[in-house]
Parts: C-alpha cells; structure tokens; sequence
C-alpha cells in the first residue's frame, strides 16, 4: 500500500513504523506544528526520508494540493488533535480511515479513555472509523474490545492495552480498505454519547462523592491532567493510590471527608465518603511528583481547604 499518515506523537510514529515494517510505502506525513519538545512522528519520518508537511490548519487548500501531490491510496489518522476537512479526507484513491480510542458510539471526545474509566466502565475498546465532519460520528470498520482492571488508570489502559491494539487495528483496517473487503456500519446513535475534555473543572476532587467516584477520577486523570484537591490554598495533584472501603462507622468515627487521617512512610491516607485512598503519588501545583510521603503532609491536614 501506499499510505498518506496524518497524526503526531508516539502513536503516529508507530504507525509509520508499522506500515514501513511491512513494506508499505509512507507517500507524506502531515503532523501539526510543534509547540514544545518535538514531535516523534515528525523525526521518525524525517530519518525515513518521508516528506513531512506541518501546515497550522489542515484546510489550508496547500494541504489538499500537497496530499494530492502525495498520491496515496489511503489516508490514514493516528492521534490527531486537528480538524481534518472531508474534502481533504477524500483525495487518497481509497479515503481515509481514523483511530479512536473508545467503542463507538460511545465515549465520542477527546478524553474517550478517560470518561471510560470515570464512569466506571468495566470495559472500553477501539474503533477504526470513516471520518466525517462530525466530531467521531462516521460508519466504523473495526473495533477491538479491551477489559477496564479495577485499578488501571488512563496510562496503564492507554499504553498497555489500546495502544499496541490501536496500531495494529489501523495497519489491518488499511489493507482491507485497499482490498475492498471493509464494511463500514453506520454508528447507532440511541447508543451515542459525547463528553468534552478534561479540564480543571472536571478534574477536581470532591471529597463528599463516594470513595468509588474519587477512585475512578484520580485513576482516569492518571498520568494526565491529574485528579486535584487543595491544602491551605495550595493546589494538589493526586496521583497513584489505591482504595479502601469502610466496613464500620468505627472506622470513619472522629473523622471528616477530605481529611488526612494517617500520614507515614508508605505515604497519606485520606477519608472519602464510604471509604479510604491511600495515596503514594503526588504533586504540588508547579512541582515534580514526589512520593506522598516526602510531601510534608500531616495527618489532621483537610484537603478541599
């Protein structure tokens, strides 16, 4: 095949790595303009001698005339944050295919895996779709399942599970595409459900929510952005811990939620309603994550104040 890549990061250039493995031919690769370090798609490609083009705004009419000069047969998108016009998405001879990391229609939005785990999901997936220009809305090729562990959290579901599945699924859905053997169904939109990104505000702990909800925001906020609280003002990131549920009223009596009712080696133990986090990982606002116990958190300190 000869693919045209659009997308960035560690996901994009596995991709390209995957396709050149097998002898596919990467025609160009489209990456947005770096804003910080820079983008592993962009020098894997540039070691491969793969035109590689960063245009601000994918419907700059110079991105369909160089996807055009490309000459692909098939459009591929690996991690991307642009939009992507359907015109653009239709010039390789065979469209474009696109990767999600959630089973569509569900969990539609940049932050799929995260609200997965959130909201409790015991299972999530992956889907290889049509682009359209409704946000993650087009027929699906493919999807593969994957299970949600009690304790994964968005790093360990994300490059443990849906990555290496993700490159694979994209590889195997390109070449059915080419081959004319893929059948792509229109979502089921009784099932659909979008849900934006994770911000500030969705991202704050609230001590009073059941120990079950705070468990599954910290783990899906885990590596990023972080789940957070305050202590005396100062803003707080939570990170590895793991949860404890209070058989007794003994074990809660004398206590408030949010409150840091041990504090030790092994790290900080906080009470939330109907149970205990017992957090090892931790950041202050503007700082590096240190061990919990290294943050200089007494017990009788109440986060959320």
């Amino acid at each position: 095949m000869r693919i045209a890549l659009i997308g960035q990061q560690d996901f994009g250039r596995a991709v390209l790595e995957a396709f050149v493995a097998r002898g596919d031919g990467v025609a160009a690769v489209f990456c947005a303009p770096e804003t910080g370090r820079p983008d592993p798609l962009r020098l894997a490609a540039e070691a491969r001698g793969v035109t590689v083009h960063q245009f601000a705004r994918l419907t700059d009419p110079a991105a369909a005339e160089a996807l055009r000069q490309a000459d692909a047969e098939i459009g591929v998108m690996a991690y991307v944050t642009q939009f992507v016009p359907q015109a653009l998405c239709a010039i390789p001879t065979f469209g474009t295919i696109q990767f999600h990391p959630s089973l569509l229609p569900a969990h539609r939005g940049a932050s799929s895996m995260s609200w997965a785990i959130i909201a409790g999901r015991r299972q999530t997936g992956l889907s290889i779709f049509r682009p359209t220009d409704g946000l993650d809305e087009g027929p699906v090729i493919l999807q593969r399942r994957v299970k949600i562990e009690p304790d994964d959290t968005l790093g360990s579901l994300y490059f443990g599970k849906i990555f290496p599945l993700g490159v694979a699924a994209l590889v195997e859905a390109a070449e059915q595409v080419v081959a004319g053997r893929a059948a792509a169904l229109a979502q089921h939109e009784a099932e659909a459900g979008y849900e934006g990104i994770i911000r500030d505000a969705e991202s704050q702990i609230h001590w009073a929510s059941h120990v079950d909800l705070t468990y599954n925001l910290v783990r899906g906020c885990n590596p990023a952005p972080g789940a957070w609280t305050t202590l005396n003002g100062r803003k707080l990131f939570v990170f590895d811990c793991t949860k404890r549920i209070a058989r007794t009223f003994g074990e809660v009596k004398g206590h408030k939620v949010g409150e840091v009712v041990a504090a030790g080696p092994a790290g900080i133990t906080v009470l939330g309603q109907g149970g205990f986090l017992d957090i090892t990982r931790l950041r202050w606002d503007g700082g590096k994550k240190v061990a919990a116990a290294a943050a200089g958190i007494e017990a009788g300190a109440m986060l959320g104040s």
